[in-house]
């Protein structure tokens, strides 16, 4: 399992979330509209079927993997670098089901 150590800035009044992460994946966005709606409620729809935390990244901007509104919130456009890492006793399974929804289905969406 890789291990990353995430440090997470709220706001600019220097609150932090450092956390253990257990499982990540780094995919680059390859889709040409990005991940608009349909494909933000595919992976949110994927996401939803697993107990584990997911937080999807974006530079500097992170979101829970849960929400429609989160996922919308990092705006992904084409070649965008998202890392997306999940915890939780299922977190080997969910980052495996995000992979194959980026390989298989997000990227023609």
């Amino acid at each position: 399992m890789a291990f990353i150590l995430l440090q997470y800035e709220a706001d600019h009044k220097g609150r932090e979330w450092i956390k253990e992460i257990m499982e990540k994946l780094t995919i680059v966005v390859n889709s040409k509209s990005g991940l608009h709606a349909r494909p933000a409620a595919m992976f949110v729809g994927t996401v939803k079927n697993f107990a584990s935390k997911v937080i999807i990244r974006k530079e500097d901007t992170y979101a829970n993997g849960k929400s429609i509104m989160g996922v919308l919130s990092i705006a992904a456009s084409e070649g965008d670098t998202l890392e997306i890492v999940a915890e939780g006793h299922d977190e080997v399974e969910a980052i495996g089901a995000i992979r194959d929804l980026f390989e298989t289905q997000l990227i023609h969406e």
